[in-house]
């Protein structure tokens, strides 16, 4: 039975674009996994900590070597882990804030860095636990950062993205960069025409 990972880290609730196109991505998947599980994951809803030395020295501990105190203070980690492994397809919705991530995905990041678990110790060049996982990455921004914008410097967000998930083992990565929501937001374009190719366009792509 296929897993799919879907994953929301904006604050906006139902105004994200970034939520529209992965449960459009999810509604399509499902089509063409009827048999499939679909995990559900809502950054912006849960309150994730940030690492701190005492999580540091605990994620550095051998799991058998762990105090209870060390296990609970990674137990959200841990879940949250548990889900990327489990996992063999990932959709992320990931709306871009001040040219980087939306805090709850950074935070998230920070929580899944579990060495000898998503990432190899040693040596180096071996592949993380993620090796054979599929990802669909929907990166959202307000501004025009795109290739034939007039400032695609900006966008240091999908490079980024790439080079975290290639050091956890994913090769298989596509990212979908839909910008210039700001046009919604401003009221100068209606939500469902700003819409509306993006969602045609995941409803064209072919069934996996």
């Amino acid at each position: 039975m296929s897993v799919l990972l879907h994953i929301d880290s904006s604050p906006m609730g139902e105004r994200s674009i970034s939520r529209n196109l992965t449960w459009e991505f999810v509604n399509q998947w499902r089509r063409a996994n009827p048999e499939g599980w679909v995990i559900r994951r809502d950054l912006a809803a849960i309150a994730i900590p940030v690492v701190d030395s005492a999580w540091i020295a605990a994620n550095y501990t051998p799991a058998d070597a762990r105090t209870p105190e060390q296990n609970e203070i990674l137990a959200l980690s841990s879940a949250l882990t548990r889900e990327l492994l489990d996992a063999d397809e990932y959709v992320i919705g990931v709306p871009m804030h001040n040219w980087g991530p939306a805090a709850s995905f950074r935070l998230w990041m920070d929580q899944v860095v579990r060495f000898g678990e998503t990432v190899a110790v040693a040596p180096t060049g071996t592949k993380g636990a993620l090796s054979g996982k599929r990802l669909t990455c929907f990166v959202t921004a307000g501004r025009h950062y795109g290739p034939d914008s007039e400032d695609p410097s900006h966008n240091h967000l999908e490079p980024w993205l790439r080079t975290f998930f290639s050091n956890l083992g994913v090769e298989d990565m596509e990212f979908i960069f839909v910008d210039g929501t700001v046009e919604v937001v401003r009221g100068r374009m209606a939500r469902e025409d700003f819409l509306a190719p993006h969602l045609a366009a995941i409803a064209a792509r072919p069934l996996l």
